[in-house]
Order: C-alpha cells, then sequence, then structure tokens
C-alpha cells in the first residue's frame, strides 16, 4: 500500500477515536531540549484500547512510529522523524486511588502530576520524583530517580502494549536497575503503572518535595532547554565530576554547551541544532574517556531521521 494510503488509514481510525491529529507537526515543540524538525502525523493518544489498534496498524504496514510522553531525555533530528508520533499526554493521562495507599497513572501523566497527587492524599515515597519532567510511561522505561529514590522503589505492576495484546508486568518482571527496565529490550509500550505509596504527614511530604525542588533550581540548569541529565553516571563516578574535571565546563559547539551550572547537563543556548548536539555529547565523551578512562554512556536517547 503506498505510504499516503497507509497514513490516511492510520488516521481514519484515529479520528474514529477522538483523537486529534496534526499534520507536520514541529517536534522542537514537544521536546525539553526544544530541537527537532516536523513529522507526518502526531496523533494524541486518548485510550490504551486506541493506541494498541493505532500501533497494530503501523506494524501491519511496516511503518515507522515513534511513542512520545513528555520529551524530556529525547533529542529529535532536525529533519524531523519520517513518520508517525503516537503522543501520550493531557488525553491518556489520568490518575486514580486504587486503595489507601495505592496509585494508578496513565503513561502520559505527568510524574510532577503524579507527586501532586499523592501529597494531597497524603501518600509518602514519590516526593524524590517531584520535578522530574517527564512522564509516568518515560520515568518507568528509564527507572527515573533522584536524591537517592527510584521508581523501583514504589512502583508495584504495569500495564504494556505489544502488538494487538495489553500486557502485565509485575515488579519482579520490570528487571529495574539504574536508569534500565525490561522495556528498553523487549519493545512493549508502556500504557500505566501501579505505585505503592506510604501514609505520611502532608506537611512531611510537603517540606521534602519543596527541598527537593529547590535542589533542582539552585543545582540545575532549568533556565536554558535541556533533555535532562546528559549521560549515565559510571558505577563509583559522577558524570559531572568527570566532565568537570577535564576541563569541559562551558565547552560549546553552536548553541550547544555543558552547563557552567551543572557540567552533567548540554543545554541548548538558544538556536541549538542537532548536529550541534551530537557533536558536543561526542566531544565530551572522547576527551572524559582519554583523560579519565571513563566512557560517558549517553543518557538522552538520540533519534536520527531515517529516509524512505
Amino acid at each position: 500500500m503506498k505510504e499516503d494510503n497507509v497514513i490516511a488509514k492510520i488516521i481514519e481510525k484515529a479520528e474514529e477515536y477522538g483523537c486529534n491529529v496534526l499534520h507536520n507537526e514541529d517536534l522542537s515543540k514537544h521536546t525539553t531540549f526544544k530541537i527537532g524538525g516536523p513529522c507526518k502525523a502526531f496523533i494524541s493518544i486518548n485510550s490504551g484500547e486506541c493506541l494498541c489498534e493505532l500501533i497494530q496498524l503501523a506494524e501491519d504496514f511496516n511503518y515507522p512510529y515513534f511513542v512520545l510522553g513528555k520529551g524530556s531525555n529525547l533529542l529529535f533530528d532536525d529533519r524531523g522523524f519520517n513518520g508517525i508520533i503516537f503522543h501520550l499526554g493531557g488525553d491518556f493521562s489520568s490518575i486514580s486511588l486504587i486503595d489507601d495507599t495505592t496509585i494508578k497513572a496513565e503513561a502520559g501523566c505527568s510524574l510532577i502530576n503524579v507527586c501532586r497527587f499523592a501529597y494531597e492524599n497524603g501518600l509518602g515515597g514519590l516526593e524524590f520524583a517531584f520535578g522530574i519532567p517527564g512522564s509516568v510511561g518515560g520515568a518507568v522505561y528509564m527507572n527515573a530517580g533522584a536524591y537517592g529514590g527510584e521508581i523501583k522503589d514504589v512502583i508495584i505492576s504495569v500495564k504494556a502494549i505489544s502488538g494487538d495484546k495489553i500486557s502485565e508486568f509485575h515488579l519482579d518482571d520490570l528487571d529495574l536497575s539504574y536508569r534500565h527496565s525490561i522495556f528498553q529490550e523487549n519493545g512493549f509500550i508502556i500504557t500505566e503503572a501501579v505505585f505503592r505509596l506510604v501514609k505520611k504527614e502532608k506537611s512531611e511530604i510537603k517540606a521534602l518535595m519543596d527541598d527537593y525542588l529547590n535542589r533542582r533550581k539552585t543545582k540545575q540548569p532549568l533556565e536554558y532547554p535541556n533533555g535532562g541529565s546528559t549521560f549515565k553516571r559510571p558505577t563509583g563516578q559522577f558524570a559531572g565530576k568527570l566532565i568537570e574535571d577535564s576541563g569541559l565546563r562551558g565547552f560549546s559547539v553552536g548553541n550547544a554547551e555543558v552547563s557552567e551550572k551543572h557540567c552533567g547537563f548540554v543545554i541548548n543556548k538558544g538556536n541549538a541544532t542537532f548536529e550541534q548536539v551530537t557533536s558536543l555529547i561526542k566531544k565530551v565523551q572522547e576527551t572524559v574517556k582519554e583523560k579519565t578512562g571513563f566512557f560517558l554512556e549517553c543518557e538522552v536517547e538520540i533519534v536520527e531521521y531515517k529516509s524512505d
């Protein structure tokens, strides 16, 4: 089937579900790096059933797609994405209580909103995540963490899509470790997560949330577009310190720069390009390896343009 007919068929099905569809949408609007060109179609998903059917259609026709959440830890090519974006956002972001200590959240929900919901219900355990800019799906996928806490400490189950079925994974199935989950290997798309928290005084929860948020504002370059921590932490080391010790604080390629505020972040100083950011990442990796012997694995997912 011709490409235009494939897209039309997928869009038709999306519209049957009531999804909003945008054509040639600029992906820089949907990533925290503020970098990225247009996609063929940008479909806002509103249910797991809808996502399951649309992914199955795309796979049946071998048509490229990408599932996007809040767009953190992600860098798209300036030439865009030569396929369809399935966006898990505001239309796929409900949060609810299962019981007094258990929260269920859809994958498109902001992690910050889940933290707020937990606070409002007097539930502690997610304070570490307050200020992390990603979605629930992205947080589970990366086993997001900060300040001594990780998603693996509070999650009990996940629902995810593969082909035409939705499967449930329990904690022991998730293979959660530092910035890693089973979903990085098995290709399943996360649709929902369930968190087990603990009853706690709201004043204590708020004090911790405020403390962690203030630390982020003080130590991280939140005033500039960025993808979050650019590099994974090597065992027993800190990426930012290795970069600083290698003399790269403030080093730049075009408008992409190693943050002077926190060397673990590559920032977009203004209209930085995909090529500038990837060139800077490579330069940092090469220099740190040469000077310290450590190779810094990139934490940001890089999505290069692929032609037909």
